[in-house]
């Protein structure tokens, strides 16, 4: 029996099993990530190790020293967490890789090391979408989310409004048409002289300042709910470079707070009109169902209050969803609503492998696995 028969018979068999464990590992950028996760809902084992020390230096991740960087650590990590969890590879039930998107050297590393393992060890191996895993992450953090739901999903490298349809199932709503709203902040903290990692230390500077000091533009785009962030990167260099060139001292934390205000806005408001125009969404005559406070969404948990509740539900993802901003204005937002609102705790909005085991689960229950020719997919889209 060929490797793959032998696990699609394996995953049928899981289906009906009470417990389902699985051993993944994450490596599409800069950490080498691995976790034991059951039944896609609960964390047995989460591991780490982070590359942002090595990557310093050059003001960004570096592909060829992240590659070898993954090369050293997959062992560790995974044996690390294995150990946490309290199980030995025979315990676990399938293994599941990141196999895209992202650097095609740190995903071939990656995918190779639980090929190699999977190959090993006679269990079957899960290929997962690197965003479908940071969608995931909602779950591992809200055990009662369900879908259909609404995500933004914020990285470094995306900006994608999505409805999670079902379990594997997303309808892409709206994207950027230029720029990640991650790639922009990078790119604005560089500017201001901030050391790599550039987005959470852009975040942490706007907590100083003055948000509305510098009115920047809101792009538009000809699509309903798309967004754009080139241009306003643009218009934030040319205000630094401006001031720069008359010789002011930069007020960096207002410009920081201004640009953040700038993005985070962006990205709310077309959400905010995507959630109004959602089949689920009510309104009345005298306004909308459910109006509450700011106050009942807290920051790292669902929120909802009034008849609407439930109907919609709205959800963040990816690295950027840890922006205290982002945050704070989708618990307004969704407290203004009525909306139950879904945030990933944030040690599962940055990369990890936790994200990737949750997402494997459903795919594995639906009997997808992967054969022995499974590849890097540096460019893999969602939808």
């Amino acid at each position: 029996m060929s490797y793959l028969s032998m696990s699609r018979e394996a995953a049928l068999g899981l289906r009906e099993k009470e417990t389902v464990r699985i051993l993944s590992l994450e490596t599409s950028c800069d950490e080498t990530a691995a976790a034991v996760v059951e039944n896609g809902r609960k964390i047995l084992g989460n591991v780490v190790f982070s590359q942002i020390d090595l990557h310093e230096l050059y003001g960004g991740v570096v592909p060829e020293i992240a590659s070898r960087a993954h090369m050293e650590a997959c062992g560790r990590v995974v044996g690390k967490a294995l150990e946490e969890a309290g199980a030995a590879l025979g315990e676990i039930d399938a293994l599941a890789v990141t196999k895209g998107p992202g650097l095609v050297g740190a995903l071939l590393t990656g995918v190779n090391y639980m090929k190699g393992l999977a190959f090993a060890a006679g269990k079957p191996l899960v290929g997962v979408n690197h965003i479908e895993g940071h969608v995931s992450a909602n779950y591992l953090s809200h055990p009662e989310l369900e879908p259909p739901f609404l995500c933004l999903v914020v990285s470094g490298g995306h900006s994608h409004l999505v409805e999670v349809c079902g379990y594997g199932e997303y309808r892409l709503i709206g994207r950027t048409a230029d720029d990640a709203a991650g790639e922009a902040f990078d790119k604005a903290a560089r500017v201001l002289g901030l050391p790599y990692p550039g987005g959470p230390r852009m975040d942490a500077l706007a907590e100083e300042g003055d948000p509305e000091a510098f009115p920047l533009p809101r792009p538009k785009t000809a699509e309903e709910y798309g967004y754009s962030f080139s241009g306003l990167k643009t218009a934030f260099i040319n205000l630094v470079h401006g001031m720069e060139m008359k010789g002011a001292a930069l007020p960096k934390a207002d410009l920081a707070a201004s640009f953040r205000r700038a993005v985070c806005s962006q990205l709310i408001e077309t959400a905010e009109k995507a959630l109004l125009a959602a089949p689920g969404f009510r309104k009345q005559d005298s306004g909308l169902r459910g109006e509450g406070t700011a106050a009942s969404a807290p920051a790292g948990g669902a929120s909802g209050s009034g008849e609407n509740a439930g109907a919609v539900a709205f959800a963040l993802a990816g690295g950027v969803s840890a922006n205290r901003e982002l945050r704070r204005m989708a618990a307004e937002m969704c407290a203004r609503l009525g909306v139950a609102l879904y945030m990933p705790e944030i040690p599962l909005c940055t990369d990890n492998g936790a994200m990737i085991g949750s997402a494997a689960y459903y795919r594995l229950m639906r009997g997808e696995v992967a054969g022995l020719e499974l590849n890097a997919m540096p460019a893999l889209r969602l939808v």
